[in-house]
């Protein structure tokens, strides 16, 4: 018998139906932020309902905006009160980001453009991960941070800032938009320029609050004091959750799955690729109708499967959906990754405990230091696998456990609630 966060998988004997994943955190996000620095009333529809957008929420709420929730035809509908640029307000105690980077790093853009001084705590988890990324931009445009060891707890002390020129050293999007998010309150012009093309959510989202912005190829510029104003934002089903369902059926003989009103932004459907490579059958119809951000449904079916390698330039496309095609490689496939050394700093030591918890499975796979590799040589044989508090591991262990030949156990279960509370739910009504 399992105990509170734990949940025993047993195999598939089948796996199949239509699911519609929870709205994308990313977008979600990002909406409620620039809703809070916007002038107006703010409506976000298919708002992401795990723990890290509900940290957003609570910091926002700490720094004076008014949030609140009705019932729509089609579920849960926020109103943001935004407070425009600059109308924070100090917050009575540290602001906690609970374990969302996200949160904290866009939250220091945010804050970097306001005059007074808030302190940004988070879990142990994520006062692991490093902000100096984020505090090493924000210190050249005239804000003052501190970090302890260069993590959370952090202060941040806003003030005038100016805009800057800033080349990004490392892919990231969360580095991106935090700078983008100081370069709304900045004089002048900012400019992000970053190696690689990350996932382009808040250019877009900019863009639909009415932000002066430009974008080109690996370049953006926003120009600094422009007012936003207030959106209707329906956000679209998350990919990153998707592509579990999607490992699943890929792996699952005679399995397949329709995903419908899920983000068909192209800067995160990069796995879809990678699973008709890995051999899967790949269908997608897009909606027309989408605003800012593409969406549509998408039907994956077992068909067979071969061994992909993937390489560093396609791993920032692909960086939260590793951990599903890892799973799929568990039923045949193989799986090879390299340049991934960004997964040692999410919310757990990714390619440490993904190895780790596929061993335990009885998976051969082999860590790399930025990267690993799963053969796919032979079926796993179920057992226990530690989640070690990552949402994304937690449910990359259970699809990979569908294809035991035995019941597993996955320990720190209960962190799918960071993203997705109804994920193994939704797992065994496919499986039913």
């Amino acid at each position: 018998m399992s105990v509170p966060g734990e949940r025993v998988v047993c195999p598939a004997r089948h796996f199949g139906g239509t699911v519609r994943v929870p709205g994308d955190k990313s977008i979600s996000h990002r909406a409620l932020i620039l809703g809070a620095l916007a002038t107006g009333r703010t409506t976000i529809r298919g708002l992401a309902p795990g723990g890290d957008c509900r940290s957003t929420r609570a910091c926002l709420s700490a720094l004076g905006v008014r949030i609140s929730e009705s019932r729509g035809p089609e579920g849960a509908v926020w109103h943001v009160e935004g407070r425009g640029l600059g109308g924070l307000v100090p917050p009575s105690a540290p602001l906690d980001a609970g374990n969302s980077g996200t949160t904290a790093r866009f939250l220091m853009g945010v804050l970097a453009g306001h005059r007074f001084t808030a302190a940004l705590i988070g879990d142990a988890s994520l006062s692991r991960r490093p902000m100096t990324r984020v505090a090493e931009p924000l210190g050249l445009m005239g804000a003052r941070i501190g970090t302890t060891g260069g993590c959370l707890p952090a202060t941040v002390a806003g003030g005038p800032l100016r805009g800057i020129a800033y080349e990004m050293p490392i892919c990231s999007a969360q580095v991106k938009s935090a700078v983008l998010l100081a370069g709304l309150h900045a004089e002048g012009v900012t400019t992000v320029t970053e190696p690689q093309q990350t996932r382009d959510h808040t250019e877009r989202a900019l863009a639909a609050f009415g932000a002066s912005i430009s974008v080109e190829p690996l370049r953006v510029v926003v120009a600094g004091g422009r007012p936003l104003t207030a959106a209707d934002v329906t956000v679209p089903g998350d990919p990153s959750s998707a592509a579990f369902w999607a490992a699943a059926a890929a792996g699952i003989p005679g399995a397949s799955v329709v995903l419908d009103g899920v983000c068909l932004n192209p800067s995160r459907t990069s796995f879809l690729g990678i699973l008709a490579r890995m051999g899967a059958r790949v269908d997608v119809q897009r909606d027309d109708s989408a605003g800012a951000e593409p969406r549509g449904s998408v039907s994956v079916r077992h068909e067979s499967l071969h061994p992909v390698e993937i390489q560093p330039s396609e791993v920032p496309g692909l960086i939260d959906e590793l951990p599903a095609l890892a799973a799929l490689a568990t039923y045949g496939s193989g799986l090879s990754v390299t340049g991934a050394a960004e997964l040692r700093v999410k919310e757990s030591d990714r390619i440490t405990a993904l190895v780790a918890g596929l061993r335990a499975l009885g998976a051969d796979a082999e860590e790399f230091v930025d990267g690993f590799r799963v053969s796919g040589t032979r079926r796993l044989t179920g057992g226990v696998a530690d989640a070690a508090g990552d949402h994304r591991l937690a449910m990359a262990f259970a699809v990979a456990a569908l294809g035991a030949r035995g019941e597993s156990l996955i320990r720190g279960a209960e962190s799918v609630a960071i993203s997705y509370p109804g994920f193994f739910e939704t797992l065994e009504r496919l499986c039913g």
